[in-house]
């Protein structure tokens, strides 16, 4: 019986926590600039560009890294700014 209730309650809790798509592996802190690196994996923009002045590897995987290539990750920064909207709303 203690199961619905602590799964009813469980997503109002993680709700305070922003989603962890939205936090920079790097700098732990939640993107402004997101980019996606070759790795697939995103990044905020001045965080990586940093780790990649002086590596050639993905913070994340370890494996060989493009410096060369961060795409703008328009759809996630749209993403962020929402919910931030909406969380300074509340």
């Amino acid at each position: 019986a203690g199961s619905p209730s602590a799964a009813a309650e469980a997503p109002v809790a993680r709700e305070e926590e922003p989603p962890a798509d939205f936090i920079c592996p790097i700098t732990t802190e939640i993107m402004v600039e997101p980019v996606v690196a070759a790795d697939g994996q995103s990044y905020e923009r001045t965080a990586i560009e940093r780790w990649l002045a002086t590596k050639s590897t993905s913070p994340l995987t370890g494996g060989e890294l493009e410096r060369s290539i961060l795409i703008p990750n328009h759809n996630l920064r749209r993403t962020i700014r929402e919910w931030q909207e909406a969380r300074a709303s509340l």
